[in-house]
């Protein structure tokens, strides 16, 4: 599917493209299949710095991304980076009847959920002290860019059965998933959640937080930053502890200037018969920040994607129609990039 065995197939398919019609390809490539990204990847960097010399090569190539629409390319220039954290809040040593003890006892989902909810203001602002310290503005000529692509957040938002974006206001639903952090929880553990009813006042609880950096934000910062501000508010007879669960990946920024950009811009005119799209993208790709980090090379996001593909849910797709164009527009950028 688009997420991203499909996508990679695309790739391949190219590649043996062009190695059946002409003998061999045009450049040198080395084809790397990483498949522990939803985990952590806890193998990707040792492997990369285990292997420097032979993985060393002029760009990398990601097939993980998006068309603008099923007719319009797009390259992917700036990549949201992540951290993942878990916060756990305790009271009492074992569950309560909330008959007995309710209103005396602490709840510890209740602290939790105070917690939670004071992480975003009426503005939709995220209320942690030094979050925003390093996220810096959107430059004039981007946000003209963006503007130009006429997106609404109704018209974002209408195929998943929304219709108003919830961020920060008086921000664009672009600049909101392109250019902006988030603070979002993933998922909450606690209490009884079984059939019909069980009053109790639980022992603990629990919630799974992830965060989207942009900018120059700095991933370890931002977890000091949250367990700060989560560490403020613990009540009396209430203790807090944090599972983190790897060590975040920073924002990546490619500039549109960049000749290898240039080049796979121009094989994509070809196909398409229209410049493509250079756009941002809300997710996160570690992947990126580690070949930057660890090999010093820079990264061409090329992708075929769509916004209906439903990844990371069930019956997820890959159109056919992206799957061909994909096929060969790979194989024209692989003989541009080796004619440049």
């Amino acid at each position: 599917a688009a997420d991203d065995k499909g996508q990679l197939m695309t790739f391949l398919e190219a590649s043996r493209a062009w190695i059946e019609t002409t003998g061999s390809l045009p450049l040198n490539v080395t084809i790397l299949f990483e498949g522990e990204e939803e985990s952590g990847s806890p193998s990707l960097n040792p492997f990369l710095k285990a292997n420097r010399e032979e993985l060393a090569c002029d760009v990398a190539l990601v097939c993980d991304t998006n068309m603008w629409d099923p007719r319009t390319p797009a390259i992917t220039t700036r990549l949201r980076g992540m951290v993942h954290d878990e916060v756990s809040i305790t009271g009492p040593a074992v569950d309560l009847h909330s008959g007995l003890y309710g209103g005396a006892a602490m709840n510890p989902i209740r602290v939790l959920t105070g917690i939670l909810g004071d992480m975003h203001d009426k503005r939709g602002r995220i209320a942690i002290p030094g979050f925003y310290d390093d996220v810096g503005e959107l430059p004039k000529a981007a946000r003209a860019q963006w503007d130009n692509l006429k997106m609404s957040a109704r018209k974002f938002l209408r195929p998943v059965g929304l219709k108003s974006a919830a961020g920060e206001t008086n921000r664009s639903v672009l600049e909101q998933l392109w250019s902006r952090p988030t603070a979002d929880v993933n998922g909450i553990i606690a209490g009884y959640t079984g059939e019909g009813t069980k009053t109790v006042i639980p022992s603990k609880a629990s919630a799974k937080i992830s965060f989207r950096l942009v900018g120059k934000q700095d991933p370890a910062k931002v977890l000091k930053n949250f367990r700060a501000f989560v560490k403020s508010r613990i009540p009396n007879d209430c203790k807090v502890t944090f599972s983190p669960h790897d060590n975040g990946s920073p924002a990546i920024e490619i500039a549109e200037n960049d000749p290898f950009l240039q080049t796979a811009a121009a094989a994509l005119k070809d196909e398409f018969r229209k410049a493509p799209v250079m756009m941002g993208c809300g997710g996160s790709i570690p992947i990126v920040s580690s070949f930057r980090s660890i090999l010093g090379m820079d990264s061409l996001l090329v992708g075929f994607g769509l916004n209906d593909d439903a990844i990371h849910s069930p019956n997820e797709k890959y159109n056919i129609s992206s799957y061909h164009r994909g096929i060969r527009s790979w194989a024209r950028i692989i003989g541009k990039l080796a004619q440049s």
